[in-house]
């Protein structure tokens, strides 16, 4: 892994920045040569199946003629269709490991409504819930546990208060990053790591007390020694982890959030479950959004995958309802809760006689911003999942931290209501038909000259917009990108003082048979002031795909930046470091080419998307592999450090 960078540092970095540079373009020469390379794709397709978009990572089982269905429908479907609002429905229970579902049904919370069942009809649910044959399934042991001086936690590591969950502006200070902008070209790997039978990893790591704590798919916690790779601990919960961590430093608590919806505290130096929240009574409830820590109380963004759900025409949508929590950090107990739509009611019945409940969704997928100065919290909301439409769907709100009362709400795309009925063409998909633009990243809060401040919010729509945090009116709106139900901003920007590093994705197809004017294709990463909107660079990355299925070079993970760095990665699997001033790429590699791990295996990582990378004493960690939603599959977890200075 970029093992040829080897040599004198001024010629590296001088080869490396004249290779990339024409990779930095201003914002009109970029997107007239996006144009002209689209003019000769293939037009987009309409996905057949959601299970279109799924990855394969090996032998499938086939739902339609598994043994496990017909035992799901006589022992498990009353409740978890819909008999039991608090039940996950099988969207759900598909992404869990097979031996979490195997566990649950033979002494956990199933034990009783599977007791009829034998271990092979047990094994056999798991197979069609999760479509995985459980033979190939195999759970592998944790690393290699920490001993002597590896094992002990660093105390005057005090965890900062940056990041997802903190500040949420992705910024890392010279003195925590421990890296300069100079020794970024001889980056290399230290080592890594490959998550258990996993084709993703959507938990970004994070490093405090000087240990590495990420989640992962099958639902465990590392605490790992960053130097080395050996576990401090481990803890497996039930469900994926699909948040950062958030340590608080006060506590020495861990908060994150997970698949089926639950917040969770662990102690950072044992792994010890301290409590679990379910965070809504609803079904399709999750967390995709890292908890806030902030004046006390502890903010829980909720979002769902009722979005999928509502694809069947025979479903009842939708009574979803976004909304953000406030919870008691010492106890997990509920404070207050602001909901962003509904309730919900009746709005008639589709043509197949399935019930219409509107206004639903305005899901919040990504970490509430705390504001210690006037006591509120920042968030965006996603699009309604079904018709009518309302006035809080793609919507920025603030409301007190102390009682989750609405200060004000302010909507920058009207009339959007869309579920993935509308990705499938079928009469599932509301009268709006999208255009399915959430507001899906944190909104950055900047300050600027003369004590202001302004709100920048990024959104699938391919814009940028500067929000008066005072007042919630609409400052400047800046295009970057197409935008589409795959395109525009994603899961995070990155901001170093008033320059704020906006990812966008845009693919190329976005499989819903959608056509988005390709002379506006802004995938890549741009650079905006934040007091204006106004656009300082853009860098279009080449397209490495060559054809390879799921693979696109657009930006969907968060950004991360340091003192003249930006840190990203692409959904091609290239992991880039790019020159803040210029936006010149720096350093590059290709996370999916296999690694061997410190445990011996063969790892490879894949897209990358959802978590970013985070950098901490000169290293940088990253994950690769989102297999789901039309991305390639991968499961590493990768360390970055630099090599030594050759000798004179």
């Amino acid at each position: 892994m970029m093992a040829a960078l080897t040599g004198r540092i001024p010629l590296i970095a001088l080869s490396v920045a004249a290779l990339f540079a024409s990779a930095v373009h201003s914002q009109v020469p970029a997107k007239a040569q996006a144009a002209a390379a689209a003019a000769t794709a293939p037009p987009p397709k309409r996905i057949k199946s959601f299970d279109d978009t799924m990855p394969s990572s090996g032998a499938r089982i086939d739902p339609a003629t598994a043994p496990g269905n017909a035992l799901f429908q006589q022992h498990c479907a009353m409740c978890h269709l819909g008999g039991v609002p608090k039940a996950p429905s099988p969207n759900f229970m598909g992404m869990l490991a097979p031996d979490a579902i195997i566990s649950a049904l033979t002494d956990g919370v199933m034990k009783a409504q599977a007791a009829a069942l034998t271990p092979k009809q047990k094994i056999e649910v798991a197979e069609y819930l999760t479509r995985t044959p459980y033979a190939s399934y195999k759970p592998a042991p944790p690393p290699a546990q920490c001993s002597g001086a590896s094992a002990q936690f660093d105390m005057a590591d005090v965890p900062q208060p940056i990041g997802w969950g903190r500040d949420n502006s992705r910024f890392v200070p010279a003195q925590i990053a421990g890296l300069t902008k100079a020794e970024v070209p001889r980056l290399a790997l230290k080592w890594a790591f490959a998550y258990p039978a996993a084709n993703r990893a959507r938990s970004q790591p994070i490093v405090a007390w000087g240990t590495l704590f990420v989640g992962s798919q099958d639902g465990t916690i590392y605490a790992f020694d960053p130097e080395t790779g050996c576990t401090r601990w481990t803890t497996r919960l039930v469900a994926e982890v699909r948040t950062a961590i958030v340590a608080d430093p006060v506590t020495k608590r861990l908060y994150f959030g997970d698949l089926l919806g639950r917040a969770h505290a662990l102690d950072a130096m044992t792994g010890k479950p301290l409590w679990s929240t379910k965070v809504s009574d609803h079904a399709s409830a999750t967390i995709t959004g890292t908890p806030a820590l902030g004046g006390g109380l502890l903010y829980v963004p909720v979002s769902s995958l009722e979005v999928v759900e509502a694809s069947d025409t025979k479903y009842a949508c939708c009574t979803f309802r976004g909304s953000v929590l406030a919870l008691d950090p010492a106890t997990g107990a509920e404070v207050w809760r602001a909901y962003t739509a509904g309730p919900p009611t009746d709005q008639g019945k589709t043509r197949q006689g399935a019930r219409i409940l509107g206004p639903s969704g305005a899901p919040v997928w990504s970490s509430p911003t705390y504001d210690a100065r006037t006591q509120r919290v920042y968030f965006g909301s996603g699009e309604n999942y079904s018709s009518p439409a309302d006035e809080n769907s793609d919507a920025v709100f603030a409301v007190d931290a102390r009682t989750g009362t609405r200060v004000w709400s302010t909507q920058l795309t009207p009339h959007d209501a869309w579920n993935v009925g509308c990705m499938l063409g079928n009469d599932s998909c509301p009268k709006e038909n999208g255009p399915d633009f959430d507001v899906a990243a944190s909104a950055l809060l900047i300050p600027l000259a003369g004590d202001q401040r302004i709100l920048v919010v990024g959104q699938k729509s391919g814009e940028a917009w500067g929000i008066d945090p005072d007042t919630g009116k609409i400052r400047w709106n800046q295009r970057l990108g197409h935008g589409g139900t795959q395109g525009g901003v994603h899961f995070g920007m990155a901001a170093e003082g008033q320059r704020v590093f906006v990812p966008i994705n845009d693919m190329a197809d976005t499989h819903d048979a959608r056509v988005y004017d390709a002379k506006l294709r802004g995938t890549g990463l741009h650079a905006i002031d934040a007091a204006t909107g106004h656009e300082f660079w853009y860098a279009n990355p080449a397209d490495n795909c060559a054809g390879k299925q799921f693979c696109d070079p657009g930006i969907s993970a968060a950004v991360t930046a340091m003192p003249g760095v930006v840190f990203a990665g692409n959904l091609d699997g290239m992991f880039r470091a790019y020159d803040s001033e210029t936006g010149a790429v720096l350093w590059q590699t290709d996370t999916t080419r296999p690694v061997k791990t410190i445990d011996g295996r063969i790892g490879n990582g894949g897209s990358m998307s959802g978590s970013g990378p985070a950098v901490w004493k000169g290293r940088v960690f990253v994950n690769s592999g989102y297999g789901i939603y039309s991305h390639m599959a991968g499961n590493v977890l990768l360390v970055y450090g630099p090599q030594s200075k050759p000798a004179p």
